[in-house]
């Protein structure tokens, strides 16, 4: 068509992004699957799957979730995945994922 480009170039995203789980957040990611286990064992491992590998799409976007007020100074955001709450914090280069809950959960 005409040499007109129709292909947006992206920002460039540093490649050096790290996702860490506290160790808070792993213990979610347990209870969760445990919970989950008891009544259907493969749901658990499907439910835990999504949820562990949700937060690598923050490498690209890292900040495509709503930010959460009240953490005066840090850039703490969530992340929805289905029914799943999963909390975040940008500092530099590095997502610290905080914390996972289901909706349905008191928090």
């Amino acid at each position: 068509m005409g040499g007109i480009s129709w292909h947006r170039r992206a920002k460039a995203i540093p490649e050096a992004v790290i996702v860490r789980w506290t160790l808070r957040a792993s213990a979610d990611l347990r209870r969760l699957h445990d919970f989950l286990e008891a009544k259907n064992p493969q749901a658990a491992k499907a439910v835990a799957e999504t949820l562990a590998n949700a937060p690598s799409k923050l490498r690209q976007f890292p900040r495509r979730g709503p930010r959460v007020e009240g953490f005066d100074g840090r850039e703490v955001r969530r992340l929805v995945v289905g029914s799943y709450e999963i909390r975040y914090e940008i500092a530099g280069e590095v997502i610290r994922i905080l914390q996972i809950w289901h909706g349905k959960e008191d928090r």
